[in-house]
C-alpha cells in the first residue's frame, strides 16, 4: 500500500492520468491525497472530477479557494471570472450532484503524521486546533442551511484570528487561512494582496511557514496554492524546509504536477512529477491566482 500527496490540479486531467500511471496506482491498493484546487482554469474540470468521485475512499480531496469558487458560481452567488473553465460543470446534467459532492471533501486532514491544507496554517494553530477548526467549515458546507455559509464566506476581515470570534467572521478567517493564506505577519494577521515569491513579502509581514514560533513547527505540513514556492522548492531538492512540503508546481501554467509518495518515517517522501508543457498557452501568471 502507496500513500500519495498531489498537489493543485485545477482541471489538468490529462497529467493526473500520466502522473497515476507512472506510479502505478492501483485504487484497491493504493491511496491519494489531493491538495485542494481540484477545478478551474484548466481544460478538463468535469473529467477530473469524475475521475476522483470513480476513485471513491482512495481520493481524499481537500478544497481549495477555486473549488469553493465553484461553489459559489454553481450556487448563483458569484458570476465566473475571465479565464474560469468550469462551465463543462455548471452545464452538466448532473451539476447539482456535483456541487453536492465538492461540498463534502475535507478542508484538513492528517496522515500518517503530517498535516495536509491547501494554503497555509496561522502561527497560533496547533495542528489539533486546524483540524478542529477545519471541521467547523466542513460542518458548514455539509449542513442544510450551507447557504447561510456561503453569503457569509467571502472578504478579507476579520484579517487576524482569535479564539472569541464566532459566526461568518470565525468562519471566513478558517476558511481564508485553510485557503488563500501566504503572508502573515508575526501576530498571525493575514496579507491578501501579494501573491508573488516568498521573497516579496510586504513590510511586516513573512510567508507563514517562516513565522517564529509557530505552533505547528513540529509537524510535518504538505500544502498547495503557492505555485512559486513549490517550483522553487521542486528546483533546490527533496527535503522539507521549515517542516513544509509546497506541491503546487504550476501544472496549469505549464510547469509539472507533482506527487510524494511516502516514506516509511514521518516527514519522509520521495517526489514524482511529470511535465504539463501542454498547459504552456494558458496566458496568465501563477502570481495571478
Amino acid at each position: 500500500m502507496a500513500l500519495y500527496f498531489i498537489g493543485d490540479l485545477q482541471g489538468c486531467h490529462e497529467p493526473l492520468q500520466r502522473l497515476l500511471r507512472i506510479i502505478d496506482f492501483s485504487p484497491s491498493r493504493d491511496t491519494i491525497y489531493l491538495l485542494g484546487d481540484l477545478v478551474n482554469r484548466g481544460p478538463d474540470s468535469l473529467a477530473l472530477l469524475q475521475t476522483l468521485a470513480d476513485m471513491g475512499d482512495s481520493a481524499r480531496c481537500l478544497l481549495g479557494n477555486h473549488d469553493l469558487h465553484l461553489l459559489m458560481v454553481g450556487y448563483g452567488l458569484r458570476p465566473q471570472h475571465r479565464g474560469d473553465t468550469l462551465d463543462a460543470i455548471l452545464q452538466s446534467p448532473q451539476n447539482a450532484a456535483w456541487l453536492d459532492w465538492v461540498r463534502h471533501q475535507h478542508m484538513a486532514l492528517q496522515v500518517e503524521g503530517w498535516l495536509l491544507v491547501h494554503a497555509g496554517v496561522l502561527p497560533q494553530w496547533t495542528a489539533k486546533r486546524t483540524l478542529e477548526l477545519a471541521g467547523e467549515v466542513e460542518q458548514a458546507l455539509r449542513s442544510p442551511h450551507f447557504m447561510d455559509f456561503l453569503t457569509g464566506m467571502y472578504g478579507n476581515t476579520p484579517a487576524l484570528w482569535h479564539e472569541d470570534l464566532r459566526g461568518k467572521d470565525r468562519l471566513r478567517v478558517i476558511v481564508n487561512a485553510l485557503t488563500r493564506l501566504r503572508f502573515c505577519s508575526p501576530q498571525g494577521e493575514m496579507e491578501f494582496q501579494t501573491k508573488g515569491a516568498a521573497s516579496t513579502a510586504p513590510q511586516g509581514f513573512m510567508p507563514w511557514f517562516h513565522v517564529p514560533g509557530r505552533l505547528t513547527a513540529g509537524t510535518p505540513i504538505a500544502f498547495g496554492h503557492w505555485s512559486t514556492v513549490g517550483l522553487d522548492a521542486l528546483d533546490t531538492g527533496p527535503h522539507l524546509r521549515d517542516n513544509t512540503l509546497a506541491l503546487d508546481t504550476g501544472c496549469v501554467w505549464g510547469g509539472c504536477l507533482t506527487a510524494a509518495r511516502l516514506g516509511q518515517t514521518t516527514g519522509a517522501y520521495e517526489l514524482i512529477a511529470v511535465g504539463c508543457e501542454a498547459m504552456k498557452s494558458n496566458k496568465k501568471s501563477p502570481a495571478s491566482q
